[in-house]
């Protein structure tokens, strides 16, 4: 409906944001058809099903309006925001109210939707907009769940209020008396700037390829731009001294390591400090990110091929860049090199096995710092490391392999000394008395950005992988609660799926998909086809990227991703079955139901530990772990739920159905 349509009065405002945005006196006047019209011109693909939601409730909302105002003259200078677009991720809270300084987040749910998933919903909303948005960073954001079977006198549950239509209007005065804040306007609220949600790691390639930087996060860029600024202090000092140095950035799961890297590879000012080739003008290319992890690299050049870009030159695999650098002495363009997941480099058994070589010969990481000290002038190798990532056989040895390999190479000739510059924790795995080092704190990540800055998401997932859990895990687990982070339980995974389609529903861009340990294979009879001939077959560039109409994308919930194809990368929401191959047995943790491995592994139980802290860190937003109901799992169940996690149904004393 346009405006010519419509009776505006001074105080109603346009806006590109939100699908209706007045004082509390203009929406309550306006006849509801009109209001609808409005919803429905702003929201393009409305189905029927939409459309009739809002023919019911925005009655209900007036009427709450005309009573609030009745009652409480000041809310007439409140305004109402209806289908508010959250930029950038186009997830649309049903309500917002702006009372003065506070920000009222209203969800609206009928009988379909479940208690627990309309609450997480509606905390995600409000937890978002107090990390990203702008105006909210200093005032009260409070999240409701309206349900028309709950009580008119509105009761609190995980830091939601949970309500009926017709006690809206108390509940919003009730608020109004006991919350303040500065005050807000429409139209700062609005801003399209106003909002900017942390990038998932596609969407941040996404942002740097097309405009060459991310969009400032100001919580989140505190974390990692010490390290980007000191690995660029090490870039400039080696153009400077032409010298060549090895960093070591360490981080725990979720930490930013790939974000610092892709920025590294893609800072515009490395061009002009590349060396100039001798038959032509133009600089070299200065950087380039190295992966191993092959759906890393699929995914983000699948996205960066529907975006235009072709994605080839943003991340290239390992094994190739070895491949071709090995032979004929060929010496890279490249001055700086990022190699992401460096704790899984190979060693020389594994190399001689994934290149089909006949005779063992260098690791990955003698290979990467010998080409290295080919390139003219100056170089920098950045080594991404995570902790306890190491899932494949022969990525064991971690960073104790890359002190190996410094030795060798310099040892090899002059020319090929390399400067180490690593955080001090991990002195003892890399520091020896023929290499420079130099400690620098900043090279340690240690704040969980991927889960929208919940803090020690990973430190709880070892206490659940761990036969020493200690009394703390309860703390960790109410902590994570409170922060807004879900680690859920089921045995059920029909209410696994149906947790995850409703949260998300009427958010298109989320990521939601059910993965598995890729070495148990009891899970096929219950629902979870992890098995190798299917899982191989898995395209995981449109599994991340397609939307929920294509049966390839993970929204599907049909199709299983196992830990290979998840290890650096995310999804909003994972569903994780729980396999018999990683098992809680007589006390302790215990692989004996695994596949076995075709080759000598130095520790598969750590293997499958590692397995699950993949599996377990997937989800920004949290994880729903299904467990099958077999006998062989019934310790595990048991263990995961005195460790403080919480049923997928909301008990009944807390449901107000």
């Amino acid at each position: 409906m346009t405006n010519s349509q419509h009776h505006a009065t001074p105080k109603q405002q346009s806006s590109t944001g939100a699908g209706w945005n007045s004082d509390l006196p203009t929406f309550e006047s306006t006849e509801a058809d009109a209001v609808c019209m409005r919803l429905a011109d702003f929201v393009a693909d409305a189905d029927q099903a939409q459309k009739a939601a809002w023919e019911s409730w925005v009655p209900q909302l007036q009427r709450q309006a005309e009573k609030l105002m009745a009652s409480h003259p000041p809310a007439a200078d409140y305004t109402a925001i209806l289908e508010y677009r959250m930029p950038r991720d186009l997830r649309r809270p049903d309500v917002i109210v702006l009372e003065g300084g506070v920000v009222v987040v209203l969800e609206l749910k009928g009988l379909q939707t479940s208690e627990r998933a309309g609450l997480d919903q509606v905390l995600a909303y409000a937890r978002d907009l107090r990390a990203y948005h702008a105006e909210c960073h200093d005032r009260p954001v409070v999240p409701v769940l309206v349900r028309p079977t709950a009580s008119d006198d509105a009761s609190s549950t995980d830091g939601a209020w949970i309500v009926s239509p017709k006690g809206i209007h108390a509940l919003l005065q009730r608020l109004a008396a006991t919350l303040t804040g500065p005050h807000l306007s429409p139209a700062r609220f609005l801003r399209d700037d106003a909002y900017c949600p942390l990038p998932s790691i596609v969407n941040a390639a996404r942002e740097l390829f097309e405009h060459g930087d991310l969009p400032y996060i100001k919580q989140a860029r505190a974390c990692t731009d010490p390290a980007l600024q000191t690995i660029s202090r090490i870039a400039r000092e080696a153009a400077a001294t032409k010298t060549r140095h090895f960093v070591v950035l360490q981080g725990v799961p979720g930490s930013g390591k790939t974000l610092v890297g892709l920025q590294i590879v893609h800072a515009r000012w490395l061009d002009a400090l590349a060396t100039h080739s001798t038959d032509s003008a133009q600089p070299k290319v200065p950087a380039v990110y190295l992966t191993g992890n092959g759906p890393l690299q699929e995914v983000l050049q699948h996205a960066l091929s529907e975006a235009g870009g072709g994605g080839q030159t943003f991340v290239q695999g390992v094994k190739k860049y070895v491949s071709y650098y090995s032979k004929r002495n060929r010496v890279p363009p490249e001055h700086v090199v990022v190699f992401d997941e460096a704790q899984r480099a190979h060693d020389a058994e594994q190399v001689a096995y994934v290149h089909k070589m006949a005779e063992i010969g260098q690791s990955e990481p003698e290979h990467l710092l010998e080409f290295m000290g080919r390139v003219p002038d100056w170089c920098v190798l950045v080594a991404l490391v995570g902790t306890g990532q190491a899932i494949h056989s022969g990525e064991e040895i971690g960073l104790p392999l890359w002190r190996e390999a410094l030795l060798k190479v310099q040892a090899a000739g002059s020319g090929r000394r390399f400067t180490v510059h690593a955080p001090a924790h991990v002195e003892e795995a890399l520091a020896h008395p023929d290499l420079e080092t130099r400690w620098e704190p900043s090279l340690n990540l240690d704040t969980e950005i991927r889960h929208h800055l919940v803090k020690r998401v990973h430190q709880y997932v070892e206490h659940l992988l761990d036969d020493a859990k200690d009394g703390d895990v309860d703390r960790l687990a109410a902590d994570l609660w409170a922060q807004g982070h879900r680690f859920l339980l089921t045995r059920d995974l029909d209410e696994a799926k149906e947790y995850v389609r409703q949260r998300y529903g009427e958010s298109p861009l989320a990521r939601y998909g059910l993965i598995a340990s890729s070495r148990c294979k009891r899970l096929v009879a219950h629902g979870v086809d992890n098995t190798f001939q299917t899982t191989k077959r898995l395209r995981v560039g449109p599994w991340y990227n397609s939307p929920s109409t294509d049966p390839a994308s993970c929204r599907s919930l049909e199709t299983v991703a196992t830990e290979f194809q998840t290890q650096g990368l995310e999804l909003d929401m994972a569903i994780v079955a729980w396999g018999t191959d990683f098992r809680r047995n007589s006390g302790q943790f215990t692989d004996d139901l695994a596949t076995r491995y075709k080759k000598k592994v130095r520790d598969s139980l750590a293997l499958r530990r590692n397995a699950y802290r993949v599996l377990l860190t997937r989800g920004r937003d949290g994880t729903v772990i299904f467990v099958p109901a077999i006998p062989e799992l019934n310790e595990t169940w048991q263990w995961l739920r005195n460790a403080g996690l919480r049923e997928v149904s909301l008990p009944a004393a807390l449901s107000h159905g």
